[in-house]
């Protein structure tokens, strides 16, 4: 199963688990709406707060890692300056690691709220088909950069192999 950020974002607050306010759009048409959404307040996340800062983060919404790295997040500092970063990023065709060098059409953007990051984690969830197992993942020294720490220290990266019938 993959999902896009927008959609797990959606699942972690189905357990209240908070996460930035944010709208998903796939025309430049819904950037109005968004805008009047997070920053009127409107939960659209389950961060419980405004997105009175008038910054936002662009997120292009595809299967892939490393979407910042090729330039499909952007954080906006005003109105204009998210609708040149929305322009940009909505219809492009996405190069990362992940996705080869054909890259992969960006047909929807998650417009968030931006809040302070005191500390990035990385949690990730995936088949192990050798095994018949999930594999959990996680590190403190992870986020963006997961990679990186995957082949420089990868004993940073704690893992844990779950049973599906249990």
């Amino acid at each position: 199963m993959n999902l896009h950020e927008y959609q797990a974002k959606s699942l972690f607050g189905d357990y209240g688990i908070p996460t930035p306010a944010g709208r998903v759009i796939d025309t430049l048409d819904g950037l109005d709406d968004a805008v009047a959404a997070l920053s009127g307040g409107e939960a659209g996340g389950n961060s419980g707060h405004a997105s009175g800062n008038q910054q936002w983060a662009v997120k292009a919404q595809v299967h892939a890692g490393g979407r910042g790295k090729g330039g499909g997040v952007k954080v906006a500092a005003g109105r204009d300056e998210l609708a040149r970063h929305a322009a940009d990023i909505l219809g492009m065709q996405l190069v990362t690691p992940q996705t080869g060098a054909e890259g992969l059409p960006v047909n929807a953007l998650l417009i968030e709220e931006t809040l302070h990051i005191a500390r990035e984690l990385y949690l990730g969830m995936l088949v192990d088909r050798a095994r018949g197992r999930v594999v959990v993942m996680a590190s403190a020294a992870g986020g963006m950069n997961i990679e990186e720490v995957a082949a420089d220290t990868p004993e940073k990266i704690h893992t844990a192999y779950v049973a599906p019938q249990t």
